[in-house]
Parts: structure tokens; C-alpha cells; sequence
């Protein structure tokens, strides 16, 4: 059963994810902030619910680059262990949309596993912390490439660690432009033959895209329909609803990989966004007194008007 406290956390955890993207996008003169309103809710639910992990065994702050991986450099590590430890019970996260990496940075940061500073990090030279996620950076364990390719990765883990007995289960995270994608729709084929069924995705359904609205570039909908021929488990729910995003992961596993259609809204508690849709994807302020702009709304909307403490 939910609690008011357990509620009440996420909507804190949310509130910072999308305190800390705009913070973030104000300072740097750019963002990925419409992926923080639309999937804030996920990501807390996620990391403060849903989720069986262990503690964070990362440094607080993320350690340099140190290389690709490779018999010479015996250093490598990836960002796994911001997820807690590999153990046949745990459960394992995936970024598969990697634009999304500021959000589960922020996310990271609330929940305790990352310190502040190392959203300071955020796409600079020599670090970890990039801003299109690969293996080594704090949350991430695959490298996800061009969109569409984390699920195939997950679906082989997935599969490997059924046939090795252990109980834990995936959780992906995907965006809905992935399901433009040939190779999702190749993996969901694989995932239901195989009834691999320790899968579970939360795409976030935002209807948008570098080049705008989702229907107008190609369209995926009927969604739900489409993953169901295939033979996958399918629930359709409002996003922003964390009882209704806690439920689906209360699911017994029943033979079908279990994808989660959160329908969001890419401005969701960033009113000041709307002006901008559809193009949403990436926030450029087009001058000083638009950045000021924002700037008045972070104060207004987190701090109740006073300056940050």
C-alpha cells in the first residue's frame, strides 16, 4: 500500500529533478529541459519505490575519465555502481534514451547517490558525467548508442541472467521516439518468443522530438495495440501519477516483458515552457532578458520568490 509519506518523497524527489535541470539549463545557457518535466515523476518513483537496489558503492563525486575498456587499462570502470552492487537478487537499471542523462543525474542527487558537485560535472571535458550518457557515467552499464539500441542490450542481460537463476529484474527507461526505431521493434519480437519476463519498461509517451511533434515526424500510436500484437503486457497511465507508476511494478511477472505507456506532458510544472512547444527537445535561451526570464520563474516556483539557500 502507498503511504503519504512514500508519496509525498517523490514529489519531492521531482520537484528537485526539475529544480536542479532548470538551475542546470539557466546557468549553461541551454538543456535538456522538457525531458526533466515529462519524466521527473518516473525517475522518482524509480529510484524511491519501484526499484530493488542496493547502496551506491560509486564515489559521491564521479572519478575522471579513465579510458575505454581494454586489456591495457585495467582502471576502467563503468557507472554501474551508482545503481548499487551486481547480486543475482537485485534489480539493475538502463538509461536507453541517453538524451535523458540530466535527468537521471538530478535524479542520482536526490536520492543520495551523487553528490551536488557532480551535476557540476555535466559535460565537461575529461569527466564522466556526459551529456549524451555512455557506460562509465554515474547510472549508466550500457552504452546506448544511437537511439533505439539500449533495449536489444537489456533483452541479452535479461536473458542471461534468467538462465543463471537470479531473480532480479531489469527496469529500462525509453523514450517514445524510440519506438520509431527498427530494432525495438526487433527486440520486442525476441522478448515476447522468448517470454522474457524480467523486463520492464517505463517509456515516457511525450509526443515530442528534435523536429517537434511525434505525429507530425512519424507517428507510433496506437501504441498500446501495436506492443500488444506482438504479444507483449501493456498498460497505458498518466504519467504524472506516481500511485498509478508504483502499481505497474506490483505486477507478478506472468510470462510477457511489461512495458509501461506513461503518457506526459513536456512542461509539466514549467508553465513557462508552453510558449515554446512544440520544439522542445533541446532549451536554448535566445537572448539575456529570456535567460532573466527563467531565471525569475526558478526563484518564483522553487524558492517562493526568495534567492536560493
Amino acid at each position: 500500500m502507498i503511504t503519504t509519506d512514500w508519496k509525498e518523497r517523490v514529489r519531492n524527489v521531482a520537484s528537485g529533478i526539475r529544480r536542479r535541470a532548470l538551475d542546470f539549463t539557466i546557468r549553461n545557457n541551454g538543456g535538456y529541459l522538457s525531458q526533466a518535466c515529462s519524466s521527473a515523476e518516473i525517475f522518482a518513483a524509480l529510484y524511491t519505490k519501484i526499484m530493488n537496489l542496493g547502496p551506491s558503492q560509486a564515489p559521491m563525486i564521479p572519478v575522471p575519465f579513465t579510458g575505454v575498456p581494454g586489456p591495457n587499462n585495467p582502471n576502467y570502470v563503468t557507472g554501474v555502481a551508482y545503481n548499487g552492487p551486481k547480486a543475482p537478487h537485485l534489480d539493475r537499471f538502463y538509461l536507453s534514451c541517453v538524451q535523458y542523462a540530466v535527468v537521471l543525474y538530478a535524479a542520482l542527487v536526490e536520492v543520495g547517490r551523487m553528490a551536488a558537485e557532480g551535476l557540476e560535472m555535466f559535460n565537461k571535458d575529461g569527466g564522466t558525467v556526459e551529456m549524451i550518457g555512455a557506460e562509465h557515467s554515474p547510472g549508466h552499464e550500457i552504452t546506448s548508442g544511437s537511439l533505439g539500441q539500449g533495449l536489444s542490450q537489456v533483452a541479452g542481460i535479461a536473458l542471461g541472467r534468467r538462465l543463471k537463476g537470479e531473480t532480479g529484474r531489469q527496469w529500462v527507461f525509453m523514450s517514445d521516439g524510440e519506438f520509431q526505431s527498427g530494432q525495438t521493434w526487433e527486440t520486442i519480437q525476441a522478448l515476447c518468443f522468448h517470454r522474457i519476463d524480467n523486463v520492464v519498461v517505463y517509456a515516457d509517451v511525450n509526443g515530442q522530438q528534435c523536429d517537434g511533434k511525434m505525429t507530425d515526424v512519424m507517428n507510433i500510436e496506437p501504441l498500446q495495440a501495436r506492443l500488444e500484437a506482438f504479444g507483449a503486457r501493456v498498460s497505458s497511465i498518466n504519467g504524472h501519477d506516481i500511485e498509478a507508476l508504483a502499481a505497474q511494478a506490483e505486477l507478478k511477472p506472468d510470462g510477457r516483458p511489461l512495458f509501461v505507456l506513461a503518457y506526459t506532458n513536456t512542461s509539466e510544472g514549467m508553465e513557462i515552457l508552453e510558449e515554446r512547444k512544440p520544439k522542445l527537445h533541446y532549451i536554448r535561451f535566445k537572448d539575456e532578458a529570456e535567460r532573466q526570464r527563467y531565471q525569475s520563474f526558478l526563484k518564483q516556483k522553487f524558492f517562493g520568490g526568495r534567492e536560493k539557500i
